[in-house]
């Protein structure tokens, strides 16, 4: 019986519907358009061979099992530019564009060398992304998890920015040495009780060492406020995303180490996403003494 690209995403919707997915034609058309590799060309009447559709009908279970599109294709669109995911790695959020829209509007020249340095960089998608607008810029990465650090480093390498980013496995800035003109991070940010109630697509997928920010959610900003200012030049800043609620807490978190805050941003939906903050004079101070 020949099958064509209407009658079999017709078919996958049902049971995207019935596990709850969003969204469900546009994922299905996205899982066939990657099993026969033409997702713009595909027209309603092309013929799927058995093989596709068997292999489609594969990735149709997995998205109904909740696993993120992205996931099961391997890659994730994030400032225009495609970053390989993998277990390792946060799956890049487009709240996150919100972050690098705010750490560019700090940039008096994008063609000035500056250092950036990105602590929990994952896919490296901060970064990279940083890099490929400021073309004079080189940049460190640094993660926990060493499986993670590699795939940064492949996504450096396809995205012809291999040369100005290096990566390190590390814990935040111990082990760190140099200084930079900005400092970025998408830390863990979730209360360690409300990871369960996250959506399945991230409580089922995401690392949970990329989720976890320890019972109030801050704990990662403790260590980055008390950690960073020796890794900041005089005149730098710091940018930081935030969870939905957090801007004071990590504002007070801050100032009570010496920052003075510079702004936040907020996202597409409103919502506060980054606080921006440079080091207040005591900072400085207490900085030379280090």
């Amino acid at each position: 019986m020949v099958r064509t690209v209407a009658d079999i995403l017709s078919e996958a919707v049902a049971p995207l519907r019935h596990a709850g997915v969003e969204g469900t034609r546009r994922d299905a058309r996205i899982l066939l358009g990657h099993v026969i590799g033409a997702v713009r060309a595909m027209t309603a009447r092309d013929v799927v061979s058995d093989d596709e559709q068997t292999r489609f009908e594969a990735l149709i279970a997995r998205r109904a099992a909740r696993e993120p599109v992205s996931r099961i294709i391997g890659t994730r669109e994030f400032w225009s530019r495609n970053f390989r995911l993998s277990s390792a790695t946060l799956d890049p959020r487009p709240d996150t564009e919100t972050l690098i829209d705010a750490v560019l509007s700090l940039v008096a020249s994008r063609s000035a060398p500056l250092g950036v340095l990105d602590l929990g960089t994952g896919t490296g998608c901060i970064l990279l992304a940083l890099l490929s607008e400021l073309p004079n810029s080189r940049g460190h990465g640094s993660d926990a998890s060493g499986a993670a650090i590699r795939v940064a480093r492949e996504n450096a390498v396809a995205l012809g920015l291999g040369a100005r980013a290096t990566f390190s496995v590390g814990d935040w800035c111990r082990d760190l040495s140099g200084v930079f003109d900005l400092i970025v991070s998408n830390p863990p940010y979730v209360p360690s009780a409300e990871i369960a109630s996250l959506e399945p697509e991230v409580s089922r997928f995401d690392p949970r060492a990329a989720l976890d920010g320890g019972p109030d959610g801050l704990d990662a900003y403790r260590r980055i406020a008390a950690e960073t200012p020796k890794q900041l030049m005089e005149g730098g800043s710091l940018v930081l995303e935030i969870g939905q609620g957090q801007a004071s807490a990590v504002e007070a978190i801050l100032a009570a180490q010496g920052w003075e805050l510079a702004g936040r941003r907020a996202d597409l939906a409103g919502i506060d996403r980054c606080i921006i903050a440079k080091p207040g004079k005591n900072l400085l101070r207490r900085q030379d003494k280090l």
